[in-house]
């Protein structure tokens, strides 16, 4: 089921996407496009469940983005070197000033509608359910004035586990919720910046499915 495609634009990714998720059997519905603005740039940002969440957003989505991902991935082979080409950021925390050039690399790279998405748990989830946020994603958000997109995401946890290279058909869904607006937020201290991201980690979890609640 996929409603509400008005304004969904094609791009390089989402068509190899589409066809991985139809390969692997597992239909895709998508929820609250509508919430959406044409050409607009967004931060967007989801709960972690499985390697099959990078399919579901890529494909179905419907806006260019770039990633913000744990700089881990850069020495995957051939994974790296691919990320880098199409232009995403590592996010490195051996320390608050490598952490600082990451966000630094986002801000840059979000123009001309170009949209930023981020796992704010850092890696995926061991058990489907949800974990504590990092701050990284909202400090860009905050500084660049980008309206802030929750996204919960449904059975990709069941397709693809981590540590699990057996692919198995499940549904999976995503739900995009309505966007907090920058301008509506007074933050300039690091609590203020970690109560935007639990309200929006609240956000996410409030769609998720009850096997996946705790």
């Amino acid at each position: 089921m996929l409603g509400g495609e008005k304004f969904f634009a094609y791009y390089p990714g989402m068509y190899w996407s589409r066809f991985t998720c139809l390969l692997a059997l597992c239909p895709v519905k998508v929820r609250g496009r509508e919430h959406l603005q044409p050409k607009q740039s967004y931060v967007f940002v989801a709960n972690h469940q499985g390697a099959f969440d990078i399919f579901l957003i890529y494909g179905f989505l419907g806006y260019p983005i770039k990633w913000m991902m744990k700089i881990g991935l850069a020495k995957i082979p051939f994974v790296g070197e691919a990320c880098r080409a199409a232009g995403f950021i590592f996010v490195d925390h051996s320390s608050p000033r490598a952490a600082l050039r990451s966000i630094a690399e986002a801000k840059h790279k979000l123009q001309n509608g170009v949209s930023l998405v981020v796992f704010p748990e850092g890696s995926r989830t061991n058990n489907g359910k949800i974990s504590r946020f990092h701050k990284g994603a909202f400090q860009v958000a905050v500084d660049q004035r980008l309206p802030l997109v929750p996204i919960t995401l449904n059975g990709p946890y069941k397709v693809l586990p981590i540590g699990s290279i057996n692919v198995r058909p499940y549904r999976i869904e995503m739900v995009i919720h309505p966007p907090i607006l920058m301008d509506e937020q007074a933050l300039t201290e690091k609590e203020s910046l970690q109560s935007l991201a639990d309200r929006t980690r609240e956000i996410i979890a409030s769609a998720l499915w009850d096997e996946f609640k705790k």
